[in-house]
């Protein structure tokens, strides 16, 4: 069973992040070895956008969802690094403006989605509107939980025209979180991170692993599949996130277009 497949969330299944470590690194160590695996990723990833922009048939958007100081941006900073910045984009969601708040929850979503041939990176995304809305109980109940049907009807459309689309919850310990945060407080050059925000949400650590968990098991089909990272360890992180796209890329069997002229005929002076 390949790494990808072992942190894969089948669709239909009834997800339990208990039951998931955070500290899993699946037989991996830190080390030499690792790091050469993770930059053999980083060269396969620039290759392959290369093919998915020559072919222009297909985008691939990539979902990063996770408690605070889970490693989103560290996700970014060390694997998203793999791709060609020309061709990919990170839009990070945070609360809405008023003008988005005037729209239906995807309204700002869409004019991120990538183009054929391009990557989109979303940090945190649409599934605040059914996490972070419902744990802080900003719109009534049965309004976030229509929000499931209207996402699993927004990722189909997306993938119905050639987005691929790959989701990915970077799962932490509450114990690791405090770690973390506790860092940037002593850390000069992070304490401009500090968010009173992420301190009073840990309170609410059980209410958000249940809202993370429901909206994994209810979003999560073939065509916008969920993958659960052990995210305690960077390092693992890093590797397991970079291994879930290369193999998500390659599966696509993408093949390069044919010369549009004849080659033959091109005489150089």
């Amino acid at each position: 069973m390949t790494l990808s497949s072992r942190l894969l969330i089948k669709p239909g299944t009834l997800l339990s992040l208990p039951d998931i470590d955070p500290d899993e690194t699946h037989g991996f160590a830190k080390g030499p070895d690792l790091d050469a695996a993770l930059e053999r990723n980083l060269t396969r990833l620039d290759e392959l956008q290369y093919l998915m922009y020559a072919e222009h048939r297909r985008a691939l958007l990539v979902v990063l969802q996770g408690m605070d100081a889970a490693g989103k941006d560290g996700t970014i900073r060390h694997v998203i690094k793999g791709f060609n910045p020309q061709g990919c984009r990170v839009t990070a969601f945070k609360t809405p403006t008023p003008e988005e708040a005037a729209h239906d929850f995807l309204w700002r979503v869409h004019p991120a989605v990538p183009r054929r041939g391009d990557v989109a990176i979303f940090n945190r995304s649409y599934y605040e509107d059914v996490v972070v809305v419902r744990v802080h109980k900003l719109v009534p109940e049965h309004e976030w939980k229509e929000r499931y049907e209207e996402i699993n009807a927004f990722e189909r459309l997306l993938a119905d025209h050639g987005t691929v689309i790959v989701k990915l919850f970077l799962h932490i310990s509450k114990d690791e979180q405090k770690r973390r945060l506790e860092r940037r407080l002593d850390d000069k050059t992070r304490q401009w991170k500090v968010s009173l925000s992420d301190f009073e949400d840990r309170k609410s650590w059980k209410d958000y692993m249940r809202a993370y968990e429901d909206a994994i098991s209810k979003c999560n089909g073939s065509h916008a599949p969920w993958y659960v990272v052990p995210a305690n360890h960077k390092w693992f992180r890093n590797l397991a996130v970079s291994q879930i796209l290369v193999d998500t890329l390659e599966a696509l069997d993408m093949k390069f277009p044919k010369p549009s002229v004849d080659l033959s005929a091109i005489r150089l002076d």
